[in-house]
């Protein structure tokens, strides 16, 4: 998890190919663990991706959470896309983005500890990075479904 961290906080300070090195090395040690872990798991990617997905909701159960990581999340992937962009000199785009990405972040590890008392599902499986965005979306479509029906 600390190679994953250390990506995103290189990635603030303009390094890009190193921060996405250093993220992808740590989301694969977290799979590595993760599988460590889950030696009986045989299934395919739709089955791993399904597992991710479960895992995913079951640690934000919480409703301040879900609400906390339905701003924070759009938050964080907005001001990586941002960062990944813009040139690392501190001009109005790159701030915006610097800004999106912590208030994402600081918004969801506000959840996890002040509301759902657990640690993010990241630390325990890297297919939440992707899980975490998706499910959240779900979410939001299916509230958009209910309030349109």
């Amino acid at each position: 998890m600390i190679l994953a961290a250390a990506g995103m906080g290189v990635l603030c300070v303009g390094f890009k190919a190193a921060a996405l090195g250093l993220f992808c090395l740590g989301a694969a040690q977290i799979e590595r663990d993760w599988r460590a872990r889950n030696v009986g798991f045989h299934g395919g990617i739709g089955a791993r991706w399904r597992r991710a997905l479960d895992f995913y909701s079951a640690t934000h159960l919480d409703p301040m959470n879900r609400i906390l990581h339905l701003v924070g999340i759009p938050l964080i992937v907005g001001g990586a896309g941002g960062l990944l962009v813009t040139a690392p000199i501190l001009g109005p785009l790159r701030l915006a983005s610097l800004g999106a990405f912590g208030v994402g972040w600081l918004l969801n590890l506000l959840g996890h500890t002040a509301f759902e008392k657990r640690a993010p599902a990241f630390s325990e499986d890297a297919l939440s990075f992707l899980a975490g965005p998706a499910w959240d979306l779900g979410q939001l479509l299916g509230f958009a479904r209910r309030r349109a029906g």
